[in-house]
């Protein structure tokens, strides 16, 4: 008999980093969190917006021992496992430890823990190195750290796939689940905009270089140009289907798929279709059964059209709702996913799918019904896709 992945627990690090639900009124009104960088002097880049979490102070929510030994991305998934263990009142669910387990995504890595301690290596001496870069700035300290501080000693790991990689490790929490594990925290988040992570961001090409941040990152719209890095993302609370009766469920992770796309210029064609499909055939529901999509919505034309074309091929053309609610925070990489899959929960529980802001003017031939602003709806069934850089797609079921 399969097991059923059920979502206890949310914790939400994005916006203005005030939890789950003020980040999802804030979604239903429209609101946006890209402005210019402010950390520093980032006049000397061709682009200089990003979603940015506001007023956000480790030091105010986390003990002071685990500051200095973390990057800015590991407190922000630190917060936001305390909040989705808090929310599921995992604490009072008498789990062995053993039975538990942390599997997140992290594309980036700690960007400003080693790019500070980088700075005293070449301008100080090698003895000003904190002892602490030898894990901080590594992809599995969220992990690591969400394990200790929880004693979460069970199945755990990271995954990496750019913007994809959120939604394989809430696969592969939910594989834990079926080989034996009673409760997961995963998800994934991402913080790269010091000045090394935003050169590296700048230097792909597909940053938006407007001024304005109502016109920046545009998804699916006839005037998109690029997008814009944002940070942050949400991590969740899985359990067995069994277990989580003892607790409210926002829904159960239903289906998931994953496809790699072949190189380019190989003539091959692309293969989002089939993780969608592969997807729908997980949760057993078909396209018609479908009531809302959050697409991945890169901002970049060749992108949003091949996505637009797969979700005509599968639903027909604007035979579904497609919503792109991160259009207010900006790419998230691994956080992008796991943040959609909050907010397809939380529009699944209030029966509202949510806007996409800023978009005004969709190409009739992208066949797509993009919900521009907040829609009334009996929400069953959502699914979230992500794509990543260099090929990486991934479709995630979820339903009620």
């Amino acid at each position: 008999m399969s097991v059923s992945a059920v979502v206890t627990g949310i914790g939400v690090m994005a916006g203005d980093g005030e939890g789950a639900e003020a980040h999802w009124k804030a979604v239903l009104d429209g609101r946006s969190w890209i402005q210019p960088l402010r950390r520093y002097d980032a006049s000397r880049y061709s682009a200089r917006l990003a979603g940015q979490i506001a007023g956000f102070e480790a030091a105010a929510v986390l003990p002071s021992r685990l500051v200095p030994q973390t990057d800015r991305v590991t407190r922000l998934a630190l917060v936001a496992a305390d909040e989705a263990l808090a929310d599921a009142g995992a604490a009072h669910r008498g789990y062995d430890d053993f039975e538990t387990g942390v599997v997140t995504s992290n594309a980036s890595g700690g960007w400003e823990f080693t790019h500070t301690e980088m700075n005293k290596l070449w301008r100080q001496s090698p003895d000003r190195v904190s002892v602490y870069e030898a894990f901080a700035w590594f992809y599995a300290a969220n992990t690591g750290q969400i394990s200790i501080r929880h004693g979460l000693r069970g199945a755990g790991g990271v995954l990496v796939a750019d913007q994809a990689g959120g939604l394989d490790a809430i696969g592969q929490a939910r594989r834990s689940l079926r080989q034996g594990a009673r409760l997961v925290v995963t998800g994934g988040l991402d913080s790269s905009l010091d000045p090394w992570g935003w050169l590296s961001h700048v230097s792909g090409g597909e940053v938006s270089t407007a001024e304005d941040p109502a016109a920046a990152y545009l998804p699916f719209d006839a005037a998109a140009r690029g997008s814009v890095p944002g940070e942050g993302g949400a991590l969740l609370v899985l359990e067995r289907g069994d277990a989580g009766r003892a607790a409210h469920q926002y829904g159960l992770v239903a289906g998931y798929a994953a496809t790699f796309d072949p190189p380019p210029g190989s003539g091959r064609p692309g293969t989002l279709a089939r993780a969608l499909r592969l997807a729908l055939a997980d949760a057993g529901v078909t396209p018609a059964q479908v009531d809302v999509v959050f697409a991945d919505g890169a901002g970049i034309p060749a992108r949003d059209r091949e996505e637009a074309r797969v979700l005509a091929e599968v639903f027909g053309p604007g035979g579904v709702p497609v919503t792109v609610p991160k259009a207010g925070v900006g790419r998230l990489l691994a956080g992008a996913g796991p943040l959609d899959v909050v907010t397809a929960l939380l529009a699944v529980r209030d029966g509202v799918i949510p806007p996409t802001p800023h978009v005004r003017t969709v190409p009739g031939d992208y066949g797509i019904d993009l919900v521009r602003a907040p829609r009334r709806a009996e929400l069953d069934v959502a699914v979230v896709l992500a794509r990543g850089r260099g090929g990486f797609n991934s479709a995630l079921v979820i339903t009620r």
